[in-house]
């Protein structure tokens, strides 16, 4: 299983597999056509509200971590098809944040990394776009 991180704004690459835009909102200055993007999931970007309590203050890192932890905890169909679909081919969890080491992204692929496969949680459907 490979699972990668990368920030929407660089390059696509062939490496790039299976690209999931991991935001709860769109990025800013990028269109759909650009980010090429195979699925997009906000709903495993962390909450409004700890997003905005994060605010990307690398002080809070360890917390926000712990919380968002907690929130995925309620999200198994989506983390499950991100999982099955990792043992297919590359995943790479997209972000637009600045901070390339403290953002959801990162967290996220910790959690589905140390995740073994739910058998019981149903994958949510995976829409696929055009080859690159």
């Amino acid at each position: 299983m490979r699972i990668l991180v990368k920030r929407i704004y660089e390059p696509t690459s062939k490496s790039d597999g299976f690209r999931v835009l991991v935001d709860r909102l769109w990025p800013r200055g990028i269109s759909k056509e650009a980010a090429e993007i195979d699925l997009w999931l906000p709903d495993l970007g962390p909450s409004t509200a700890l997003r905005k309590w994060f605010n990307h203050d690398p002080a809070r890192w360890t917390e926000f971590q712990r919380r968002y932890h907690v929130e995925l905890k309620k999200k198994t169909a989506l983390l499950t098809t991100i999982n099955k679909q990792a043992k297919i081919c590359p995943v790479t969890l997209l972000y637009s944040a600045k901070d390339e080491q403290h953002n959801q992204a990162i967290a996220l692929r910790s959690v589905l990394i140390k995740r073994p496969m739910a058998r019981t949680a149903k994958p949510a459907p995976i829409a696929t776009r055009k080859k690159r």
